[in-house]
């Protein structure tokens, strides 16, 4: 079974919609795939239609923003409940925080390069909250950098002079937040020290024992030193070992299924969440 539990599509920063997402996790030979949009779930619908037309089991969850001492957290939140209200509200102060931090970026390119939040708009779907990488394809489309790549790696930089931090929850609080709503949370990417700095091991630990279910460990941006490091953390904290693309259609170079989760860590996944998976895993194509 070949399970890829993080992608993104329109709804957030990715270039699909989530119908799209899931024909194309069909297409590349998925059985199950999580859609995980930034801080909102409002591509599970779509993306449930699609994985029962396609015969591709959808994983509905949420990548949740955090900050832990400073540092930026990215958790998965799988099979949670999206009316909780605890997670709900929590992850709306963080699209509402993106939306001005958004605005505030823009102004200072515009200080120096010709982009406006028109441009911006124009590549942002509707009902999508703005983030860096519509900016990114704003200056990608007023032919200022090349691709996303080259706008995070030099304007859009967090150590660039245009950067502008945002709120997010606490660690702790967002990983209570997802267990309150039923969700299964688990650290994205947490060695990805080329995207700026990484949380140390002793605050793993501390959300291990706030509730924190797994580590995202089989990730393209971990070298293999890192993935035999967080391997070893996730065996002494107990944790779960998951592997993921990081999907963002032409977004990114990510390929979906680049990286894979056992079946018996979705199982436990889905034993630990709320809600279920739409599809039945070994049942379809």
């Amino acid at each position: 079974m070949r399970i890829d539990l993080h992608t993104h599509s329109s709804a957030s920063d990715g270039t699909e919609p989530p119908g799209g997402v899931i024909a194309s996790a069909a297409a590349a030979g998925l059985d199950v795939v999580a859609l995980t949009d930034h801080d909102t779930t409002s591509g599970w619908a779509a993306a449930g239609e699609a994985a029962v037309a396609h015969g591709v089991v959808l994983v509905p969850g949420t990548e949740v923003s955090a900050l832990s001492r400073g540092v930026s957290v990215h958790l998965l939140s799988y099979l949670q409940d999206p009316a909780a209200p605890a997670l709900a509200d929590l992850i709306a102060q963080t699209r509402e925080a993106r939306l001005h931090r958004g605005r505030a970026i823009v102004e200072r390119l515009a200080e120096d390069l010709p982009i406006t939040w028109d441009d911006v708009l124009a590549q942002q779907q509707p009902g999508t909250v703005v983030g860096r990488p519509h900016i990114a394809d704003a200056l990608v489309a007023l032919g200022v950098v090349a691709d996303r790549t080259a706008a995070f790696d030099d304007l859009l930089s967090t150590r660039g002079r245009y950067y502008v931090p945002y709120y997010a929850p606490e660690a702790v609080e967002a990983v209570e937040a997802i267990r309150a709503a039923g969700g299964v949370p688990v650290f994205a990417h947490p060695g990805a020290d080329g995207r700026g700095r990484v949380v140390p091991d002793s605050d793993i630990a501390a959300l291990a024992e706030a509730g924190l279910a797994g580590l995202e460990v089989h990730h393209r941006d971990h070298t293999p030193a890192q993935v035999e490091r967080l391997t070893a953390l996730a065996d002494r904290l107990g944790l779960l070992v998951t592997g993921s693309s990081d999907y963002h259609g032409a977004g990114k170079p990510n390929l979906l299924g680049e990286n894979l989760t056992a079946p018996e860590v979705l199982a436990e996944i889905e034993r630990q969440g709320r809600t279920g998976v739409v599809g039945r895993p070994g049942v379809g194509r």
